[in-house]
């Protein structure tokens, strides 16, 4: 029997996320696989429009609600198990949005839950990281009715526009949660791309020494088109928020270029960075262990080598 996937869409009501490109690639790697998409919105018809375009979407369906105007888990997964009985997986990113949505789906459904993969052997055979990366675990699922899974996005390339697939209309009739519902939400401002999905990154470590002292990469990052991000130290000092934390705590990202700026290395730390193609350490000390994993490094002080870098960008 082949596998029938359902891949839920993450989006912000108009743009597809680049995580969902990036749970088809892995959908993908089972040969024969029929793919589906599936789109919860208010008005499905452009982030739908975006799904049909990845190249090996077989389908993509629309749920459309008003209720669905907010992404939250609990109104979103009774939605998604009622479509669940012909599709053998049903997958999401590994993102705040999948991790939370996912494991609802899960348990409504009863059936097991591989998180973080980073490879399908097979229909059942999935392999994902444990120990902060230093160990690949294969998952089983031999005998599951249905699978649910979370894709490490930074484990594979987005898929490629260039599909057509069918967009049809999905008709559920069913009852949503009133307990959880959407008050308001907080969230940093910034014309910068987003941490997990840019291209270039500029992280900082706590050497940066204050908030002030993270303006010299904000500046940088501004000049090549690239998103901010941070220590875990330099987060517990004060110096930047939360949401910048990239680190096996924070967020796994893997981008074309990563430069690392008065980070020492620590293995959490390197964990969320090891997808990435391009990494560039700068620290003064010559013997940090970010050294040991770098393409290129930079020995000296973060705070002439960065302003120099700048002005050599400028001209």
């Amino acid at each position: 029997m082949s596998a029938k996937i359902l891949i839920v869409a993450e989006h912000d009501g108009s743009k597809l996320n680049p995580s969902t490109a990036k749970c088809v690639s892995c959908a993908r790697a089972l040969a024969g696989a029929e793919i589906t998409v599936v789109v919860c919105a208010v008005d499905a018809a452009a982030v739908a429009a975006q799904a049909a375009k990845l190249t090996g979407v077989t389908r993509v369906l629309t749920v459309e609600n008003p209720q669905n105007a907010h992404a939250l888990a609990a109104v979103l997964a009774p939605q998604i198990v009622a479509l669940a009985a012909p599709f053998t997986h049903l997958l999401g990113p590994s993102t705040t949005f999948g991790k939370d949505l996912m494991a609802r789906i899960s348990g409504l459904l009863d059936a097991p839950q591989v998180s973080d993969i980073m490879a399908l052997e097979s229909a059942t055979r999935f392999r994902r990281p444990i120990y902060a990366g230093n160990a690949i675990l294969t998952v089983d699922s031999s005998g599951a009715a249905k699978v649910v899974g979370t894709v490490r996005i930074a484990s594979f390339e987005a898929a490629a526009p260039g599909g057509n697939a069918a967009i049809e209309k999905a008709a559920l009739s069913v009852e949503l949660p009133t307990h959880t519902r959407f008050i308001s939400v907080s969230a940093a401002k910034s014309d910068r791309p987003d941490l997990q999905t840019a291209a270039r990154v500029i992280s900082g470590g706590r050497a940066l020494g204050s908030a002030e002292g993270f303006k010299i990469l904000f500046s940088l990052a501004d000049k090549i088109g690239a998103a901010v991000g941070a220590s875990r130290a330099a987060v517990d000092a004060g110096y930047a928020a939360n949401e910048m934390q990239v680190g096996q705590t924070g967020k796994i990202i893997a981008p074309e270029l990563y430069v690392a700026v008065g980070i020492s290395g620590a293995i959490q730390h390197l964990t969320g960075i090891k997808d990435a193609r391009t990494i560039v350490a700068i620290n003064k000390d010559s013997e940090a262990p970010i050294f040991e994993v770098a393409d290129f490094g930079l020995v000296g002080d973060l705070f002439q080598i960065i302003p120099e870098l700048e002005r050599l960008i400028g001209k």
